[in-house]
């Protein structure tokens, strides 16, 4: 137990007398972190959380922290040179962290960024994430910098997890930068979470970057084929008991009115014309952990613009969701993500073209029963010019089993007014085998599934097999070694009515090996790395259509944090049609077969440098001709907070 406080203190003595407390505390704390378990303090009546980033309040002198935190990077398994401590409360209604994270040069605490969700590659950060179903499956993830600038996700394990970035909850984080370093107070309500009440441990970790250093450290999971991101190794949180999320209902109205006056001659009176407009949302939950949500007439105008694409291939991009309606449970209908089937894709659902459709109303239920996730979407677009009104319907379940395990199925319907097909339907499934024991202490993944729908016109003609996609997937994600392989099909006249597919028609193989091992840190390099990445792309009938060799011929990331990768490529493509490459007639590629060859340099600067960024060269072969592509992204820090 230690109290922290956050007096400035400018004599030596309290410095020394600063960094003895922290580390008196490591080793009181150490059986704590080796056992991965801290408890949460209870706040009494008249306990009271002063948000300020100060942590003075005299309640934190009776939490336990966790600490020891190890790195991940540079010098793996050792402590972290900069360590932190981080302590839990909770009252009912919210979840407090108190975070002290000490820094032996505070004038060097690096944070540039000032936009909520901005990339903190370039700072000092702390982070952490909340297994509030202790499943190791699923996670709520958060991120600070030293100024208080906030980021948050939620992530779902399996091959191709990453964190969908698009979640944004309800907390706050207040910060506070002194001569020890900084600290950080966060509440975070019980109403932005979804848990189990009856539950009184959840799965927590904590990540923390000094970006000068270019050291990353984690209270648990601190090897390199672990990290943040794996719930799998995150330790717990216990004695929550007595907590719940109010009442769970949340409305989101709107209303517009706009006015229109015109005059047809200067003489004659104004005429007028007054527009109104309203909807908005309402959301409940029905349990802790499965919430329901409705939509009428629906307003996006808030919504995030696109970020502008160039697309120089032959299949379209994909541009993703950021309709909040569409993002709340996103993880849930994700289905084989790293084979990309996209049997469901929500932006089918309200746009045609990159162009609104309006909504007139929606359902949705999101959440969990017992170990099986559900959800479900019903939603019915309006007519908009010469398209007719829609009703669209998405349902996904997925159960959990064993430790890391599941298996799901997906099912979507598409009923558009006045069509002669009464309905399109689409239906898949998908299982993901995974474990972070193989031999010992390895990750190893599985995963295999199986999509088809129904006919998308009554002249369609072609079997199950045409409509279809399937395939599988191993993977072998750790360090030095990453390896993965897989295999899909997707039949000729795949299209799901409401999915997104870019390409149908081929079957396709693509291992990759990477090997990326440490080097002595004397020598100014901290890792080399080499990869080889093949693609064998067929026809159904087994033709080769596109092979590609990617050979990373060496990769070099310095103790500095400097990036440096040579590449060498080689192409074939077998073009069975005629390629217009910018969509206007003036660049014709006619079919045939094309070999084609080249280098990439790549060039990365250290993120925490005032001026940086990354620089990619490429010059290959591009049907008939060479292309050379310069591509830049440049920043300059020049100030701090």
């Amino acid at each position: 137990m230690i109290n922290f406080a956050t007096r400035k203190t400018t004599c030596p003595i309290g410095h020394i007398l600063a960094y003895l407390g922290c580390t008196l505390l490591f080793f009181s704390q150490l059986s704590a972190r080796q056992s991965g378990e801290i408890n949460a303090y209870r706040l009494s009546g008249d306990e009271q959380v002063v948000l300020d980033g100060r942590l003075e309040e005299g309640f934190w002198g009776k939490v336990g922290a966790a600490t020891a935190f190890r790195q991940q990077e540079p010098m793996e398994g050792q402590l972290a040179t900069e360590q932190t401590a981080v302590q839990v409360a909770y009252d009912e209604k919210n979840l407090y962290l108190g975070v002290r994270l000490y820094d032996s040069e505070p004038d060097q605490i690096k944070a540039f960024q000032r936009r909520r969700d901005a990339d903190l590659s370039t700072d000092d950060l702390f982070a952490f994430i909340l297994d509030t179903y202790d499943d190791q499956r699923s996670a709520f993830y958060f991120e600070i910098n030293p100024v208080g600038l906030m980021g948050d996700g939620i992530l779902r394990t399996g091959q191709g997890a990453r964190i969908n970035r698009d979640w944004n909850g309800i907390w706050r984080a207040w910060v506070s930068q002194d001569d020890k370093g900084w600290s950080a107070e966060i509440r975070i309500p019980f109403m932005t979470l979804s848990f189990d009440p009856r539950n009184d441990a959840w799965g927590i970790n904590f990540l923390r970057t000094v970006r000068r250093k270019n050291e990353t450290s984690l209270w648990m999971g601190h090897q390199r084929n672990q990290g943040i991101e794996r719930p799998q190794n995150a330790g717990k949180l216990r004695g929550l008991s007595d907590i719940n999320q109010g009442i769970g209902l949340e409305a989101i109205p709107y209303a517009i009115v706009s006015r229109n006056s015109s005059k047809e001659l200067p003489e004659t009176s104004p005429s007028q014309q007054f527009s109104y407009n309203a909807g908005g949302e309402l959301n409940y939950n029905i349990t802790p952990n499965l919430k329901a949500g409705i939509t009428v007439n629906t307003d996006f105008a808030e919504t995030e613009v696109d970020n502008r694409q160039v697309n120089l291939t032959r299949f379209p991009l994909v541009f993703p969701e950021r309709r909040d309606f569409f993002l709340q449970g996103a993880n849930v209908f994700q289905f084989a993500p790293s084979s990309n089937p996209n049997p469901y894709f929500s932006r089918r659902i309200g746009l045609e073209g990159g162009n609104p459709i309006p909504i007139k109303h929606g359902a949705r239920v999101i959440g969990r029963i017992k170990q099986t996730d559900v959800g479900f979407i019903q939603v019915r677009t309006d007519a908009a010019g010469s398209l007719p009104g829609e009703n669209f319907t998405v349902g996904r379940v997925v159960q959990n089993f064993s430790n890391e395990s599941t298996v799901g199925v997906i099912y979507t319907r598409r009923n558009t007014d006045g069509d002669s097909l009464p309905m399109r339907e689409t239906f898949g499934a998908d299982l993901n085998l995974s474990t972070s024991r193989f031999l010992g202490n390895k990750n190893l993944q599985f995963e295999s599934f199986f999509v088809g729908h129904t006919p998308n016109s009554y002249d369609e003609s072609g079997s199950l097999l045409d409509r279809s996609v399937r395939g599988l997937r191993v993977n072998f994600p750790n360090q030095p070694w990453d390896a993965h392989v897989s295999y899909r099909e997707f039949g000729v006249n795949y299209a799901p009515a409401v999915g997104f597919v870019p390409r149908n028609g081929f079957r396709r193989l693509q291992p990759t090996f990477t090997f990326n091992p440490l080097i002595d840190r004397s020598k100014g390099i901290r890792e080399l790395s080499w990869q080889y990445y093949f693609e064998y792309l067929m026809f159904m009938d087994w033709r080769p259509a596109t092979v590609n060799h990617n050979l990373r011929f060496l990769g070099i990331r310095l103790e500095s944090g400097d990036i440096f990768y040579l590449n060498v490529h080689q192409n074939y493509e077998n073009l069975d049609f005629l390629f217009d490459v910018l969509r206007d007639g003036r660049y014709l590629i006619p079919e045939g077969i094309y070999k084609n060859r080249g280098y990439s340099l790549e060039i990365q600067s250290a993120p925490f440098r005032k001026f940086g960024g990354n620089l990619r060269y490429k010059n290959m072969g591009f049907w008939t001709g060479r292309q050379a592509t310069l591509e830049a992204d440049l920043f300059c820090g020049l100030w701090q907070g």
